[in-house]
């Protein structure tokens, strides 16, 4: 049993799961210069880590969240108290020592984000067992009332690859929904266990499949494989960067662009992506309307520092100006 798990009205319709979240300080320097004295302009530290961001934007736009994972006891503070600013039902696990620290060193003037991450604390074979058989049962408790749970993140350091599959199969075994958000081995194997929403950026995507996608029809092509080699796979959702991104089901194909924002950070803004894709699914809408709520949820989140979104009609607002199309022969639409 955790600490500070607060109970709330609300029930948890949604579980994001951070096994190596993360504080992450971001540092502000104009005109970064390698190897010299630099003077940053500001800097704070919030809450992070993958899993920990979408939970933190889903919280934002609406209520019925739940996190877990693993936190450091040493330095839980400022996670605890997002948790609880936000509302967010804490059954994360406590392990000795810290989590670890990320920093960020973002660059307005050039528009660039260096990211310096730690690897995570390291518990030992039998330890990591017995960790994965708490979040199962962790899982089993949440499904009572969670409708989908977020496996997103990397893995920390010596557990192994299939970690994201089996707590996949738990889920799947209660009938829950699954949106995985992972890269390279952990992907690769949470992918055998059919998750129902995949959501790679471009290069995630290239490397599970082992080859180059130059274009958004290779793009096409490689998440027609994939739903034809994994039948339990629904959505997949491929983040572009300033492209936009695809977004795809079983019987579409669907270009969003991206919106013109002002540029602040852009670190979380692929787990922003996420939780706008939850949040349209929570709310059965069409894929069009995936598409354009979890871009706003994105460019929403460039304009600000730390894990956060603005009011949900100021969210539901961009979201209506989101340019959303099929691929076409032409690829992208401009």
């Amino acid at each position: 049993m955790s600490r500070n798990q607060s109970s709330f009205a609300q029930p948890a319709l949604v579980a994001c799961f951070a096994l190596n979240p993360a504080l992450d300080q971001t540092i502000e320097v104009r005109e970064l210069r390698l190897g010299e004295v630099n003077r940053a302009q500001r800097a704070q530290i919030d809450a992070g880590g993958k899993g920990v961001n979408v939970a933190s934007c889903l919280a934002d736009f609406c209520s019925g969240v739940a996190i877990s994972g693993l936190l450091g006891r040493d330095n839980a503070a400022l996670f605890e108290q997002l948790f609880e600013d936000k509302q967010i039902l804490n059954r994360c696990i406590y392990v000795d020592g810290m989590t670890r620290v990320n920093t960020k060193l973002v660059d307005p003037t050039q528009g660039i984000t260096t990211d310096i991450n730690m690897p995570g604390p390291e518990l030992n074979a039998a330890r990591i067992a017995s960790e994965i058989a708490h979040l199962c049962a962790i899982i089993d408790e949440l499904a009572v009332t969670v409708r989908w749970f977020v496996l997103s993140g990397s893995l920390p350091p010596g557990w192994p690859a299939d970690t994201y599959a089996q707590l996949i199969r738990r889920v799947r075994s209660h009938g829950g929904k699954v949106l995985l958000d992972a890269s390279g081995k952990a992907l690769a194997e949470g992918l055998r266990a059919e998750p129902h929403i995949l959501k790679p950026n471009e290069h995630e995507l290239a490397e599970l499949l082992g080859r180059e996608l130059a274009s958004p029809a290779d793009i096409e092509a490689a998440v027609r494989e994939l739903f034809a080699k994994y039948a339990g796979v629904e959505c997949v959702a491929v983040s572009m960067g300033g492209a936009g991104a695809l977004f795809f089901n079983r019987a579409e194909t669907l270009h969003a662009q991206a919106l013109r924002v002002e540029l602040i950070s852009s670190v979380g803004a692929g787990d922003a992506m996420v939780a706008g894709v939850v949040a349209a699914f929570l709310e059965g809408l069409p894929l069009a309307g995936c598409a354009q709520l979890a871009t706003a949820f994105s460019a929403a989140k460039l304009s600000r520092l730390g894990p956060h979104l603005p009011e949900p009609d100021l969210v539901r607002a961009l979201a209506s100006t989101v340019v959303v199309g099929p691929l076409g022969k032409q690829g992208l639409q401009q």
